[in-house]
């Protein structure tokens, strides 16, 4: 055997696992974020590992460094599954328990189950839906206020009868954790996940307001970053009350799926997927790339926790100020990890025939009317008007603009027949009148 075939072999298992034997474009990587964080796109970290050891790591954007934390909304769910099914494997809870053994008042919990809890399945309501909770989101909140604002709503739908997505339901298991170990669910995930797996930088918050070493989240307006609000963690409980950073993630993720934290039986309960949703985690990647994970989002906040079983890949991202799509963003990120065809976005203007940018020129509606946007060429540059405030628009490609003072992508479809208008998460459609 060559001495070449000897270094190929040694780095394919290095750097592989069941068939990866490519490493993947770092390059490409800083790319993307340097073109991010140039163009005031987004704020926050990642970290990428192989086999359980970083191989790329990152943070872009004002003053972030890797030991920035971050709050990381609904990834916390991750955690308070993992507590849940520890109890399960010492036999000291089931799947099949009753809520109603915990929580006997509230609607339905004679019939609704752990596993349906996990599951999002239950059908009881969100405890932020129909309870003003922008006026007190950055209040503290009793378990008894909290459990009142379930208590006193009519349940969405009857248990198992489908899945929605639900905080109420990672609420409940957290204060259920509490009431089977007589702690405080801060100290319960502190001793059984953080300090066994040496997290240094990540915690339950507790506090008001943002905290000495914890990022600040903004968002992009008027071609600036204004701070944004803090929600009160501790009414989130198990559900969004988690702190960290991307390097601590993937000591959480790869520990789970090493089966360090609970048996390989519960690992695969969490991993089974019924209509779209897991038991504390969600389906990702593509057909030919199973993946495992959870996203978290919370005022100014966003997160994607994510781990590919046949590769061992996991990949922690964090932002604290969004502009471009977090969506495109991962989708980029997990294209360059497994060496896919993957374009960059260009955020730089180019010109564009007059005869292309007048089809764009009309009026468009939402089907419910309650968008009306017009749009004019001004000296071949598209304005755009919606509820009186104008954006002017600069052109990335023959279809594709960008409000840059705003943050605001635009995208026209049909040969202008319709317009998609992407606000980070969000999505609306109008039609050409």
């Amino acid at each position: 055997m060559t001495v070449k075939r000897i270094i190929i072999l040694l780095a394919c298992s290095i750097l592989s696992v069941k068939g990866y034997c490519q490493s993947f474009d770092h390059t490409k990587l800083d790319s993307l974020f340097n073109d991010l964080q140039n163009h005031n796109l987004a704020v926050g970290g990642v970290a990428i590992s192989f086999n359980g050891k970083v191989v790329y790591q990152r943070s872009f954007g004002k003053d972030q460094v890797p030991q920035t934390e971050y709050r990381i909304g609904s990834i916390s769910k991750m955690f308070t599954a993992v507590l849940t099914y520890q109890l399960i494997d010492e036999k000291k809870l089931s799947l099949h328990q009753k809520l109603s053994t915990y929580f006997p008042d509230l609607p339905n919990a004679d019939r609704i189950t752990i596993a349906e809890l996990l599951g999002h399945r239950s059908g009881l309501p969100n405890f932020t839906n129909n309870t003003n909770y922008d006026e007190w989101k950055e209040q503290p909140k009793s378990h008894e206020q909290l459990l009142l604002m379930i208590k006193n709503q009519k349940p969405d739908f009857e248990p198992n009868a489908k899945a929605d997505y639900n905080n109420s339901n990672y609420l409940l298991l957290s204060y259920i954790i509490e009431k089977i170990y007589h702690k405080p669910y801060k100290e319960i995930v502190d001793q059984k996940i953080i300090k066994r797996l040496n997290m240094d930088h990540t915690y339950y918050g507790v506090k008001s307001g943002f905290q000495p070493g914890e990022a600040i989240s903004y968002h992009y307006m008027n071609s600036e970053w204004k701070q944004d609000k803090a929600a009160y963690l501790d009414n989130f409980s198990g559900a969004g009350a988690i702190i960290s950073t991307p390097p601590d993630m993937l000591k959480f993720i790869n520990a789970l799926f090493e089966k360090r934290m609970i048996s390989k039986t519960s690992l695969d309960s969490m991993k089974t997927i019924k209509d779209g949703y897991g038991k504390g985690l969600f389906p990702y990647g593509d057909e030919k790339h199973d993946g495992f994970g959870h996203n978290g989002k919370t005022e100014g906040f966003g997160a994607s926790l994510q781990y590919y079983p046949e590769n061992k890949l996991a990949i922690a991202y964090c932002t604290n100020g969004e502009v471009y799509p977090k969506a495109q963003i991962l989708d980029d990120i997990f294209k360059i990890c497994f060496n896919l065809p993957c374009t960059l976005p260009s955020f730089r203007p180019v010109s564009v025939a007059t005869s292309i940018l007048n089809t764009y020129v009309g009026n468009y509606s939402s089907d419910d009317g309650n968008m009306q946007v017009s749009v004019a060429n001004d000296k071949d540059q598209l304005v755009l008007t919606t509820k009186g405030q104008p954006f002017k628009l600069i052109t990335l490609s023959d279809h594709e603009f960008w409000s840059m003072a705003f943050g605001f992508f635009f995208e026209f479809e049909n040969g202008g027949k319709q317009l998609l208008i992407k606000d980070v998460d969000d999505i609306y459609v109008v039609h050409k009148k």
